[in-house]
């Protein structure tokens, strides 16, 4: 029953990023061309998925089992370090320069558009390489 809703948790998210043009590069580069010629439609899908999230969050810090019964674990850090701030630039400078983040990359990339395969071989191949030096950072700090 899991894998089930699941998949249909997965397929209206994808439904809702194609609906909100989120898979359209043109769309995404229009919207963060501030001095050119400037789409804000983006502007509303994300201010109705804070809210949505806005909401869920609010309700979610009050229980401790999921809608389907399972532990909800919630994350507790609030630190803003470099870490973060590093991973933060780089999703931020990778969605300007192919217009896809993560989610819609995937959208496409199943509607078989070529950008959009690169785009998430390239994101995963950087999910590699931050693994490979994320584990030599910790290697070097346990035998340090």
């Amino acid at each position: 029953m899991h894998r089930i809703t699941e998949f249909f948790v997965g397929l209206l998210f994808g439904l809702g990023l194609l609906l909100s043009g989120m898979t359209d590069p043109a769309k995404v580069l229009g919207f963060l061309d501030l001095f050119g010629i400037w789409d804000p439609s983006l502007a509303f899908v994300m201010g109705g998925a804070i809210a949505v999230g806005f909401f869920a969050f609010a309700l979610a810090r009050k229980r401790t089992t999921n809608f389907m019964g399972g532990a909800l674990h919630l994350p507790k850090s609030t630190q803003i370090d470099k870490r973060l701030l590093i991973g933060g630039l780089t999703f931020g400078a990778g969605w300007g320069l192919a217009g896809f983040c993560p989610g819609p990359g995937i959208v496409s990339m199943g509607s078989g558009e070529l950008k959009a395969a690169v785009f998430v071989a390239a994101m995963l191949l950087g999910m590699v390489i931050f693994e490979i030096a994320e584990r030599a950072c910790s290697s070097r700090r346990m035998g340090a």
